[in-house]
């Protein structure tokens, strides 16, 4: 296992233990991703796991592999469920060496697999924390998975790509120099690190 697989199985874990917190009554919460409910983005998360388990595979596949997975009664299981089928996936023996299809990046590239083990990085980091924000709970990364998804963070393209509707990511906002890795990994993606669900406080 490379370095990158096993810093997304650590967020992954992290990112479980949250959404092992929430109760399938707050589904409609708000959260810091856009428009999007605490279960459409639960959804989101879940479908991209086995989206991307289908594309450690290296084969060609469309968007269908993709799709919105509601969680219904119990999020905390099926998350777990598409987060165990893409550890194992990104695991498995010859993956390193692959490139993976993501039909949803750049409208349709080949990735090498670090770099798109990277983008299902930081994506659990960004999103873990939009979970967590969403509950009014704290979430807390070890550095060493922190730096690696800031590295990608900052390569992610910025300008007009990220104003158009559906893009991954809001425009970038403004990092002070005394930013944690965590808020300078939010701000770069879009996120206000004080963001906090209407009617709370903190």
């Amino acid at each position: 296992m490379t370095d990158i697989q096993e810093f997304d199985a650590r967020a992954l874990k992290v990112t479980q233990a949250v959404v092992d917190r929430v109760a399938a009554d707050r589904l409609d919460r708000p959260t810091p991703c856009g428009d999007w409910t605490l279960g459409q983005l639960l959804a989101h998360m879940t479908g991209q796991n086995h989206g991307f388990a289908f594309a450690a595979g290296g084969e060609l596949h469309g968007r269908e592999v993709w799709r919105d997975r509601p969680v219904g009664d119990d999020p905390g299981e099926e998350f777990a469920a598409s987060a165990a089928a893409v550890v194992a996936a990104f695991g498995a023996e010859g993956v390193p060496e692959r490139e993976f299809w993501l039909p949803e990046v750049r409208g349709g590239q080949w990735f090498p697999a670090v770099q798109a083990v990277g983008f299902h990085l930081v994506d659990y980091v960004v999103h873990g924390w939009d979970v967590a924000a969403s509950i009014g709970v704290g979430i807390e990364f070890d550095a060493d998975v922190l730096a690696a998804a800031l590295t990608v963070a900052e390569a992610v393209p910025t300008g007009a790509s990220r104003e158009r509707e559906g893009a991954a990511f809001a425009p970038a906002l403004d990092v002070p120099a005394e930013a944690s890795v965590l808020d300078r990994i939010l701000l770069l993606l879009g996120r206000d690190p004080n963001w906090s669900a209407p009617g709370r406080t903190g």
